[in-house]
């Protein structure tokens, strides 16, 4: 304990071990910590794990990396060792909308807000983000495969044009297997609405769905993973230029595939979920 408190107070070390301070004096005096002492080596990992994420998890995420790890402890204790080391994950705010009208055709919501998939390529969703860096806009268009949340899929363009909307379709039909069958659901925007988008949705045997008007909950999936890119990549961050912003936002998009645990996965990145899986 005598190195933590070199960084924290000791009445906060011992309000979190419930140890009174006579009794630490006691053992420290006659037996050094003891079983009373605090564990170094799990504050120790804690620290280490939140700055190795950039600062993006709360207890929950970081107890099960120490799990990972062979460190049992309570998610209560983790809980409470973070609140003491004022470790605090990051929160999200606002959206990007869109909508521009009926320009084209709708299509029915065939989703439903069921966003459970049995496989990969079953049900998948898109949707569009505006980032405003240096006094310039990038737009992020990703496709999210819900089987596991993996982004399959994406385009960055500083305009949220279609050709942006086509990159992002390149990209899902050279990944996509020639068997599958998808649901691509979207909010009405007006890219979606478009006949080009949906001719190509034909040809590839996807089947369209879109969310009611100006109902966001309709592809909460998508909104909850633009939300956690945003506070944990963008938000309080600065950025030298936009191509510096760009870079860092493609090095997002791989740490969330590959190496961002999710409960929902069995703790467990995308990529490891669907590679530990039998498809």
């Amino acid at each position: 304990m005598s190195e933590l408190r070199q960084k924290y107070p000791l009445k906060e070390l011992l309000k979190l071990s419930k140890l009174p301070r006579s009794t630490y004096y006691y053992y420290r005096h006659h037996k050094g910590e003891g079983k009373y002492k605090l564990e170094k080596q799990e504050i120790q990992e804690i620290l280490n794990l939140f700055e190795l994420n950039k600062q993006r998890y709360g207890y929950r995420r970081i107890t099960a990396l120490l799990r990972q790890k062979g460190i049992v402890i309570n998610h209560k204790t983790v809980l409470k060792l973070m609140k003491s080391l004022n470790l605090k994950g990051k929160h999200r705010k606002s959206k990007y909308k869109s909508y521009k009208g009926e320009v084209g055709n709708i299509a029915p919501n065939i989703l439903r807000r069921d966003f459970n998939a049995t496989k990969p390529y079953e049900k998948i969703t898109t949707d569009v983000t505006e980032f405003l860096v240096c006094n310039e806009k990038v737009y992020l268009s990703p496709i999210m495969d819900l089987y596991n949340r993996e982004i399959i899929s994406y385009s960055i363009s500083k305009n949220p044009n279609f050709w942006q909307t086509r990159e992002m379709l390149s990209g899902l039909f050279a990944k996509m297997p020639q068997e599958a069958t998808p649901i691509l659901h979207s909010d009405q925007g007006w890219q979606y609405q478009m006949k080009e988008y949906q001719h190509l949705l034909a040809v590839h045997n996807i089947t369209q769905s879109m969310s009611r008007k100006g109902n966001c909950l309709d592809n909460s999936a998508m909104e909850n993973f633009f939300g956690r890119l945003k506070v944990e990549m963008f938000y309080g961050e600065k950025f030298s230029s936009v191509d510096d912003f760009i870079t860092k936002l493609h090095d997002y998009i791989y740490y969330y595939n590959n190496e961002r645990i999710s409960l929902k996965l069995k703790g467990m990145s995308p990529v490891q979920y669907r590679t530990h899986s039998q498809f």
